[in-house]
């Protein structure tokens, strides 16, 4: 069986949480492949309980977003091949490495999304935390091996999402984010049936104004119950 062309992890640095907008040198192609990568799945479950009463088992809350772990390794020895030798080591490339996965986003305000493909890995999400180890160094200090064990918090994109959970359950907690277009009253209508909350739903949000809501907003509708009024 021919094991074919050799791949490469590639990390490919977006603007927007739609997946659309690359940015500019926004690419990063691993020279060295991981030797593993570990999925996390974490349940958030409700545990309270009144005063007073005997143990009750928990409750689903809802799945919390998956994480993806994994180790980069940057080598400028010469001992991997094409990775060559630099005066500056590894700094170089981990400065470009760190370009696309923990840059600010001045329009976005916050570090860029990122999509990992090697294989039949395909993750989209934000870096959550990261360590790098220097580990080799040159007779000045110049650091010529490096290993960054990077954190990511899995991002689905709100139609994907509404789609697996095919959710719409009123006595359910939801989060969702505010699209071109969309009122507190409309909102308010596709998650309990009837625009008439959108008080309710400005009031848990602290929002004076309902009409102050903005495209990116994260909203919170809360459970409520639809005979009250």
């Amino acid at each position: 069986m021919g094991q074919g062309k050799l791949e490469k992890l590639r990390l490919v640095a977006y603007s927007d949480p739609q997946f659309n907008n690359k940015v500019g040198d926004g690419e990063f192609l691993s020279l060295i492949n991981p030797e593993k990568y570990t999925f996390q799945y974490k349940i958030d479950q409700n545990e309270d309980q009144a005063a007073g009463t005997s143990a009750a088992p928990t409750r689903f809350n809802k799945k919390k977003p998956e994480e993806l772990s994994l180790d980069f390794v940057f080598d400028k020895t010469g001992v991997v091949p094409d990775s060559g030798r630099s005066e500056d080591g590894v700094i170089d490339d981990l400065d470009r490495f760190k370009k696309v996965i923990l840059d600010y986003n001045g329009e976005q305000h916050k570090p860029n999304y990122v999509m990992i493909a090697w294989g039949s890995l395909l993750f989209k999400g934000t870096l959550s935390e990261m360590s790098v180890e220097f580990k080799l160094f040159q007779s000045d200090g110049t650091p010529l091996r490096a290993v960054a064990k990077a954190k990511f918090k899995g991002f689905v994109e709100d139609e994907l999402r509404a789609a697996k959970e095919n959710n719409s359950s009123p006595d359910l907690t939801h989060y969702r984010v505010v699209r071109a277009g969309e009122t507190l009253p409309l909102m308010s209508y596709h998650i309990y049936g009837d625009s008439k909350y959108y008080i309710e739903v400005a009031r848990a949000n602290g929002i004076v104004n309902f009409r102050d809501i903005i495209p990116g907003q994260e909203i919170y509708f809360p459970p409520l119950k639809k005979n009250q009024t």
